[in-house]
């Protein structure tokens, strides 16, 4: 019996990087989104609270990061015994203060700007210093339209 014919493993090597970078390039505008709207979802930015309105767009981006979809939930008020309760639960969660939660979220943080610093590296070097610059932005503009326009069909 014959052994099938192996790669050479600098062949191999290089097609796993070629894979990573088309898959890379495509996957990246997605990776921004969520890296950059799950940053803003760290602090509650997204959603209204006691005087704070977020601008419609960040909160229309943070309901299609949750829940895929683009438009804004209808709010429907709450009964006065549930607002009471929930000003109650808000008070008793301000008392018991750990500092883990805001040293989480800062780390968080940290890592999803790192993430969406990353991708901006990776696109650029893919697209200034790859062999197949074409496919790689014909992969970046199809990254970026495709969630769009089936986010238009939603």
């Amino acid at each position: 019996m014959n052994k099938p014919a192996r790669m050479h493993p600098a062949l191999r090597l290089a097609l796993i990087r070629r894979i990573h970078t088309w898959l890379g390039v495509f996957a990246a505008p997605s990776i921004l989104f969520f890296a950059l709207t799950g940053a803003v979802q760290l602090y509650g930015l997204h959603e209204s609270r006691g005087d704070y309105r977020p601008p419609a767009v960040i909160e229309r981006l943070g309901m299609l990061h949750k829940d895929q979809v683009f438009t804004l939930k209808p709010k429907r008020a709450k009964p006065a015994k549930a607002q009471n309760a929930d000003a109650g639960q808000r008070e008793h969660k301000k008392a018991e203060p750990k500092i883990g939660v805001p040293l989480l979220k800062a780390l968080f943080l940290v890592v999803a700007l790192s993430l969406a610093a990353t991708t901006v590296l990776g696109v650029w070097m893919a697209l200034a210093h790859g062999r197949d610059r074409k496919l790689a932005w014909g992969l970046l503009i199809a990254g970026a339209v495709l969630p769009v326009l089936l986010t238009l069909l939603t």
